[in-house]
């Protein structure tokens, strides 16, 4: 493991599902342990509920996030911090006039994979939105199915 300083200035974003992600920390950079990004979070903008074999913890810098763990709903502000542990069905979205800013750190680390994978095939919603449980599929990323 090597020291790590990120500048905002030289650090590359993603495009996925509206948002926009930006990598803090990588996989490769802490031998697995964990990786860190910044997501900023339009409103009705977010993943729908999924589950995944890792945790994420999430803290709110910005905005306001309405966000499903299990079965309960709750609208998180700045300040905030939201915890889904390995196996918990988690989703949010954005529900500010401006994009939320949300710290998302995944333990162990394994975000990154689906985010560059989706951020390169998914380029037209509604259109691409079918290859994205699919993407998710190879990620260890599980979406529920959405409602009719």
């Amino acid at each position: 493991k090597q020291p790590l300083i990120d500048h905002r200035e030289g650090s590359s974003h993603l495009q996925v599902l509206g948002t926009q992600v930006r990598f803090l920390c990588e996989a490769h950079q802490t031998q697995g342990a964990f990786s860190m990004m910044e997501v900023q979070l339009p409103r009705d903008s977010g993943p729908p509920p999924h589950h995944h074999d890792w945790d994420e913890a999430y803290y709110i810098a910005d905005g306001q996030v309405r966000f499903t763990i299990g079965d309960q709903v709750s609208l998180v502000s700045a300040g905030d911090f939201v915890y889904a542990p390995a196996g918990t069905i988690h989703g949010f979205t954005g529900v500010s006039e401006t994009p939320s800013r949300v710290l998302i750190l995944d333990a162990p680390a394994h975000a990154a994979g689906f985010f560059k994978e989706v951020d390169r095939e998914v380029r037209s919603l509604p259109d691409d939105g079918p290859k994205v449980p699919e993407i998710g599929a190879r990620h260890g990323v599980h979406f529920l199915p959405l409602p009719n």
